[in-house]
């Protein structure tokens, strides 16, 4: 199938430009070479943009497939502009063994619509007390974690980072200090006082960081932090980066959209970690501008209605992002002056991408995968228009601009926006 994608501004090479752009054989070609195409969008006032990377979802399958699946979730990653996406591993089977993710990756050839790359655990069943097989994971996973909980033994993680600095592989941590979160379930601070709810503290978050931090400079290993939600983390970070350690880490759209003091009583607010304060949004926002803070995942983390209408006490943690980040950053960020869409490019494309060495730039010669965007356009958050089966989402009828037209992966049309 070849397609004739006209007059749209297509980010290509790191500029703009006002040009048709076609496919030939799911990769980009110039228009010589398109010959005469089956099917030709005409695309004024659109914008193009390469294929979205998340380099943090759970698709929850296998294992726990009432709350998604890989066809679900990646489904919702097409229509969210997103191409690549890294897979979680807190799964049943857990991916700690090749043969267990071997039941992952078969799902994946089956059902996925976009790019996706599997991390593999860092320990036996993510319980930190046991390897796992990092060694025979390695070639067909993009990373390592044991995210949804953190590595809570020192010499564990050490030898862990020891074994993916040999492999050649990142490892992606979930930083929590179990023995400091004490029962709390959001942010310690000024919703949880005024409410009556049990807090979290910031340090189970950054003080492991810290700790982890210096088993980098131990042992040379590249090392990425997830969801960073915290001012100290930011400032942990910066100063590890200015030291020249191998180490990166992403924030989601959520942590800068909103803070403590906006929770309500409703499942969509609470996830892990948890919306944190005003002043550590606003750190989070400086880590952005100032490159401290590398990309921008969704840790999208879908679960059933039922799960999710327990209220702050009782719902699970996590909320789902794919189908809502972009515009949400684009509302956020851009159109308030914070970055420009070249930068918003970098923190979706190109850093993860360099990073976990996965996806691909927009570029003649290069696999079609990329996004085609009405940036003109404003709506309510509406969940019950979603594609994931989670529902839950702190930008519920909140006003966003930015409507994702089509998805191309490969050169397939994974998602076409219906009249």
């Amino acid at each position: 199938m070849t397609y004739l994608l006209k007059n749209a501004t297509v980010y290509c090479s790191g500029n703009w430009e006002q040009r048709d752009l076609a496919i030939k054989d799911g990769v980009i070609v110039s228009i010589s070479e398109c010959g005469i195409p089956d099917v030709v969008f005409s695309l004024d006032h659109c914008y193009i943009f390469p294929g979205f990377t998340d380099v943090h979802v759970h698709f929850r399958e296998p294992g726990f497939s009432y709350k998604e699946t890989i066809a679900t979730g990646s489904a919702a990653a097409a229509r969210g502009g997103y191409t690549t996406v890294c897979t979680m591993p807190n799964l049943t089977p857990v991916p700690d063994t090749v043969p267990h993710l071997n039941e992952q990756l078969a799902l994946i050839d089956r059902t996925a619509v976009v790019h996706v790359h599997p991390s593999g655990a860092i320990t036996m069943g993510r319980k930190g007390m046991e390897l796992a097989d990092l060694a025979g994971m390695a070639p067909k996973v993009c990373g390592f974690s044991d995210d949804g909980s953190g590595v809570q033994n020192d010499d564990m993680m050490r030898a862990a980072m020891m074994e993916a600095k040999r492999l050649g592989k990142v490892i992606a941590a979930h930083c929590e200090d179990e023995s400091l979160l004490r029962g709390g379930y959001i942010h310690d601070g000024v919703y949880a006082a005024k409410h009556g709810h049990k807090g979290i503290c910031s340090e189970s978050e950054w003080g492991q960081i810290a700790r982890d931090l210096e088993l980098v400079r131990q042992t040379g290993c590249s090392y990425h932090v997830c969801h960073i939600s915290t001012k100290e983390s930011v400032d942990l970070i910066r100063k590890a980066k200015a030291e020249g350690l191998d180490v990166t880490c992403e924030t989601g759209p959520h942590y800068l959209a909103f803070c403590d003091e906006q929770l309500k009583e409703d499942g969509r607010f609470k996830m892990n970690p948890p919306l944190r304060s005003a002043a550590d949004r606003d750190a989070l926002l400086e880590g952005i501008l100032d490159g401290t803070i590398d990309m921008i995942a969704t840790d999208h983390a879908p679960h059933s209605l039922q799960e999710k209408s327990r209220g702050l006490a009782g719902s699970a943690m996590g909320v789902v992002g794919l189908e809502t980040a972009f515009p949400a950053l684009y509302t956020w960020l851009v159109r308030q002056g914070y970055v420009s869409l070249e930068f918003l490019m970098n923190l979706l494309n190109r850093n993860p991408n360099r990073r976990f060495g996965i996806g691909n730039t927009l570029e003649e010669g290069m696999p079609a995968n990329l996004s085609v965007w009405d940036l003109e356009r404003s709506y309510k958050v509406d969940p019950e228009q979603f594609l994931t089966m989670g529902r839950s989402t702190p930008f519920e009828g909140v006003r966003l601009w930015g409507a994702c037209c089509m998805t191309f992966c490969d050169g397939n049309l994974v998602w076409e926006e219906q009249a």
